[in-house]
């Protein structure tokens, strides 16, 4: 809630505020957020603050105010900013003075937002000192020379470690403690920012340890450029961590709110009128690199709904760059249920197999990779032409699955004219009538299942298949630990890299990374309670079969890594029969046979490290593959639910 504006007011002077108004031109300002339209002396727009299908949202550049006839909406700068960017008046005065280049002195204050205020600015000072101590590490120190000899392995050099800020992280971690003691950062502190974490949990007298190792450094900002965290990638393959360790979530940084590279990409996209969209930070960076600026991508978590609002006030187009394999399409589609209810459309880059942007890039080029996004499809084409290339459109039945499935996403858009320009793509590709299509989705949004809220009218709400979402049951494990252990929970989001990896081989991912994406408190039963009965349906009863498994182990941490141990090797041995497969096929070319044999001595190696055995080694005895099974993975194996 926010405090009256009278009390808040009387904590800045009068003076100020009047100062920070004059040097805002409330024109430029909200043309910043939403693209304004000159009508007569006035600009005008849709409203961002309700859905509406013709604008009645009016700027006057003369009072330097604004009014929606609509929603009734209005006021000067500092209340859209305050209402658009949901910040107490002072933030939003803050926000505007830090734009215009003003200092604001503040008369009165009250001691609780001092703390606050004063904690934040040392996380601050402390990540923006650490970025700074790393990247010299990596840039100078002869201990870093992996770490740059990968950069060069990645196509990067030292001007882009230097525009990006990149890091090293020590192998001796201690050195970086011995920095921060001799930088006056306290414990507290360094807990507090992510960066270590306590031996253990709960007991402050047990000592810190730096959560990354021998890593690279990859800073991570807030939207006006300031470090709030990092992403650190693993230079000496570990198959028992993570490729990508992310901060966790702390006072600056929330998952859900940040997207690597916005603060760089604001104003590309506000120029290019779309927001590229890829699946990691590599991408990022190397499509900026490029010259392609309006590259960004969600950080530790699938995309939400939260990213979809933050993107809205700079964009209503989103182009999709994933990955063309099955869970790049999967992802395509969880992407479209998180836009389209904000009103932002949707196209598909469609990426050659086993490219992404950076590996494209590097290829081919700019202009070739520029040809990709000009010719990207809208949504309902590329996920129809890619089932008709699977063969689902083959059967009457599944054109009818295929229908239900479109009708259930096209029930989300909530802006009705795009809505029926949809419907008639989704016609042309199915052969049927739009008639039916729409009944389709008058029945889904007439049903009281809220899983989302259509903003273009009052009628709620979509229902998913009655069926149960499909889950390995390691998977299946993953989401009970993440549901009802905190450690667990907190592990399994640092996981993020791995985790989307395994979807492509592994059932149910997609329900587990929405867990871990809204990361509801497993010490409340009121938090995970309210978070399943925001799932859709299918996902509500695919955790409901998890009924066979008993309360979460006393070691939810313990029970994470051997479980995510479990994983990787699942993992591995499907590749391994993937590739025994590929090996088996007619006319495999000699270069394609070796790419083969290599992959399958690295996944022997890997397989090796986290005691899997790999059907390319009969020579090994079994008793090589045999680790420790805990009493609590007994009776899961036995009692588990089966994928």
């Amino acid at each position: 809630m926010l405090p009256p504006a009278a009390e808040v007011v009387a904590q800045i002077p009068k003076e100020s505020v009047e100062q920070v108004l004059s040097a805002t031109d409330i024109v430029d300002l909200i043309n910043s957020y939403v693209p304004l339209k000159r009508a007569g002396s006035q600009f005008r727009a849709n409203c961002p603050f309700h859905n509406e299908k013709s604008p009645s949202f009016y700027v006057n550049p003369s009072r330097q105010s604004f009014k929606c006839f609509g929603c009734g909406v209005g006021g000067d700068a500092i209340t859209f900013v305050r209402d658009y960017e949901n910040l107490p008046f002072m933030e939003a005065v803050k926000r505007l003075a830090s734009r215009a280049g003003i200092q604001i002195r503040e008369e009165e204050s009250d001691p609780e937002a001092d703390k606050q205020r004063k904690s934040k600015g040392r996380l601050l000072d402390l990540h923006r000192e650490a970025t700074d101590f790393f990247h010299q590490l990596l840039m100078k120190d002869p201990a870093a020379g992996h770490a740059r000899e990968y950069l060069k392995s990645r196509g990067f050099g030292s001007e882009m470690a230097a525009r990006w800020k990149v890091g090293w992280m020590p192998d001796n971690t201690q050195r970086f403690l011995d920095w921060a003691k001799s930088r006056k950062f306290t414990g507290w502190e360094l807990k507090e920012s992510g960066i270590c974490y306590l031996r253990e949990e709960n007991n402050p007298k047990s000592g810190l340890r730096v959560r990354f190792r021998d890593r690279l450094m990859f800073p991570v900002c807030n939207e006006i450029g300031d470090v709030i965290a990092y992403s650190a990638r693993q230079l000496r393959a570990d198959p028992n961590s993570g490729k990508y360790v992310n901060s966790p979530e702390t006072a600056l940084f929330k998952k859900s709110r940040v997207l690597f590279g916005l603060d760089r990409s604001k104003k590309p996209i506000l120029k290019e009128k779309a927001a590229l969209l890829c699946e990691g930070q590599i991408d990022v960076i190397a499509c900026h690199e490029n010259g392609v600026e309006n590259a960004l991508a969600p950080l530790g978590t699938s995309f939400t709904r939260e990213h979809a609002k933050l993107l809205k006030r700079y964009t209503g187009h989103v182009l999709a760059c994933y990955d063309s394999d099955k869970a790049g399409v999967a992802a395509s589609e969880r992407l479209f249920r998180e836009l389209a209810p904000e009103g932002l459309s949707m196209r598909v880059v469609c990426m050659p197999e086993g490219d992404d942007p950076d590996t494209y890039l590097k290829a081919h080029g700019l202009d070739e990779f520029r040809k990709l996004m000009q010719n990207a499809k809208e949504f309902f084409d590329f996920k129809l032409e890619h089932a008709r290339n699977q063969g689902t459109l083959d059967t009457a039945a599944g054109r009818t699955e295929a229908l239900t499935k479109c009708a259930e996403a096209l029930a989300l858009v909530s802006d009705v004219a795009a809505r029926e320009d949809q419907i008639n793509t989704v016609v042309a590709h199915l052969r049927t009538s739009a008639t039916v299509l729409r009944q389709e989705i008058a029945r889904i949004k007439s049903k009281p299942q809220r899983s989302y809220q259509d903003r273009s009218d009052s009628s709620a709400i979509v229902e998913a298949p009655a069926e149960p979402t499909s889950m390995h049951r390691i998977v299946a494990f993953l989401c009970h630990l993440a549901l009802n252990s905190a450690p667990a929970q907190h592990l399994l989001g640092e996981q993020f890299e791995t985790l989307h990896e395994a979807s492509r081989w592994l059932e149910g991912i997609p329900l587990l990374e929405s867990i871990l994406a809204a990361a509801p408190d497993p010490t409340s039963n009121a938090a995970v309670n309210a978070f399943i009965s925001s799932l859709p349906e299918s996902d509500r009863l695919a955790l409901g079969l998890e009924a066979a498994i008993e309360a979460a182990p006393d070691d939810g941490m313990q029970a994470a890594e051997h479980a995510l141990a479990l994983l990787s090797g699942t993992v591995l041995q499907k590749r391994d029969a993937a590739i025994k497969a590929a090996l088996k096929e007619p006319g495999l070319s000699t270069e394609r046979m070796m790419e083969l044999l290599e992959e399958a001595k690295e996944i022997r190696s890997l397989m090796q490290g986290i005691g899997q055995r790999s059907e390319f080694d009969d020579e090994l005895p079994a008793s090589t593959f045999k680790p420790k099974v805990p009493e609590w993975k007994k009776k899961w194996q036995d009692k588990g639910p089966k994928g």
